[in-house]
């Protein structure tokens, strides 16, 4: 599954991103009839919290109204089979860019504390943003886990 995510969900769109979703986050204002032929064209679902917008993409469209980047993913994972373990931290979460392992000169360029670490080590070949398992992979991580446990279970608890 390809997503389209509108202006107001960037943190959802950066959890799919995260999962390993190809998932283009909209640009602030575009017209809705843009929106709609851009997922049409490059066969992505639409995920809104635009009533109207979500009306004329149907059924290629998930409407979220659950406030929270937690709830939101629920109410993604209840509208379609999404897999948050599907391949995690091989996209750039900021441009949606497939990662690549990081070279030893961008590794040095990381935390010493973090290029001790066991890796994955991996750099965005688009931005240049580097990534290693730090504390804030781990809490994302963790998030991810929490949403594929939601997953194997059915539903939310």
């Amino acid at each position: 599954m390809r997503f389209l995510c509108d202006e107001m969900l960037v943190r959802l769109a950066r959890l799919l991103r995260a999962a390993g979703y190809d998932t283009v986050l909209a640009e602030g204002g575009a017209a809705d009839r843009t929106l709609r032929d851009l997922a049409r064209a490059e066969g992505r679902i639409l995920v809104t919290r635009d009533r109207d917008l979500a009306r004329l993409t149907a059924p290629a469209s998930v409407l979220i109204t659950a406030p929270g980047i937690e709830a939101e993913a629920r109410t993604l994972s209840e509208a379609l089979p999404i897999a948050w373990s599907l391949a995690p931290f091989t996209r750039c979460v900021m441009d949606n860019t497939p990662l690549n392992e990081a070279t030893p000169d961008q590794i040095a360029q990381m935390p010493k504390e973090s290029q001790a670490m066991a890796g994955p080590f991996r750099a965005c070949p688009t931005c240049g943003r580097l990534y290693w398992p730090g504390s804030h992979a781990k809490r994302i991580a963790a998030r991810l886990e929490r949403l594929a446990g939601v997953e194997r279970s059915g539903g939310a608890d």
